[in-house]
């Protein structure tokens, strides 16, 4: 079985890899400058494409953040909607989830 210090560990792990990540697309967003049109159209597609990357990377560390003040709040594990408790089954899918199954849907 996962204990808390195990999930918080995990969460402070994926949320170190994003915050990493989200570094990388920033300085690639910025070093883009390209003379040739074909160039900064192909660039602007990819820049679209990491800022959509950069989004759900930044709605992930929120979060990441919720779960981890929850884990020092002494809450985690615990619908935040409803008040019960997260089955261990939902938390390893989904570690970051304030939910339960019922108040998800």
């Amino acid at each position: 079985m996962t204990t808390v210090e195990d999930r918080k560990k995990a969460l402070e792990t994926r949320l170190n890899e994003l915050e990493a990540r989200l570094h990388g697309i920033e300085d690639e967003l910025e070093s883009h400058a390209a003379k040739d049109w074909e160039e900064l159209a192909v660039e602007r597609e990819e820049d679209e494409v990491l800022e959509d990357i950069g989004t759900a990377g930044v709605s992930e560390i929120a979060r990441i953040r919720a779960a981890l003040d929850r884990i020092e709040a002494g809450t985690y594990g615990i619908c935040v909607k409803c008040g019960d408790t997260i089955s261990q089954e939902r938390l390893d899918v989904l570690p970051a989830t304030p939910f339960c199954s019922r108040c998800a849907t």
